[in-house]
């Protein structure tokens, strides 16, 4: 694909905004839960993650070389294997009372997505 890098970077860079969405809220503690603010609970801050992936990522993306292609792409599927395991353990519920989803950890899942699918058809001029 002709333009996979761009639509690869640019996706890169939603996602690190997406980090400081509301990705849950959970109503017992009356907690909004981001990427990178997860104050009362125990979740750590997963979104630091991600922002790594994603520098690195764009990185890789915009250096023209197979090798960068191949290390991009093992980057893209462990980002998109966070971006699942995010989604599986801080939308779970607990005790009886499940945390309501934003918009936030849906954006992270389908642009992990995304940056996955932009690894496996990346530009490349081979001599």
């Amino acid at each position: 694909m002709k333009y996979s890098n761009y639509v690869g970077v640019i996706a890169a860079l939603i996602l690190i905004g997406c980090c400081f969405l509301p990705w849950v809220y959970i109503d017992s503690i009356k907690t909004t839960i981001t990427g990178l603010q997860t104050d009362p609970t125990r979740y750590g801050k997963p979104g630091i993650l991600h922002i790594a992936f994603c520098v690195l990522a764009i990185i890789f993306f915009l250096i023209p070389a197979l090798w960068a292609k191949r290390t991009n792409l093992f980057i893209g599927a462990f980002n998109f294997a966070w971006g699942i395991r995010n989604f599986l353990i801080i939308t779970h519920c607990e005790f009886g009372e499940c945390p309501q989803k934003r918009i936030g950890i849906y954006a992270i899942l389908l642009l992990s997505l995304v940056i996955m699918v932009m690894t496996t058809i990346p530009k490349v001029k081979l001599k």
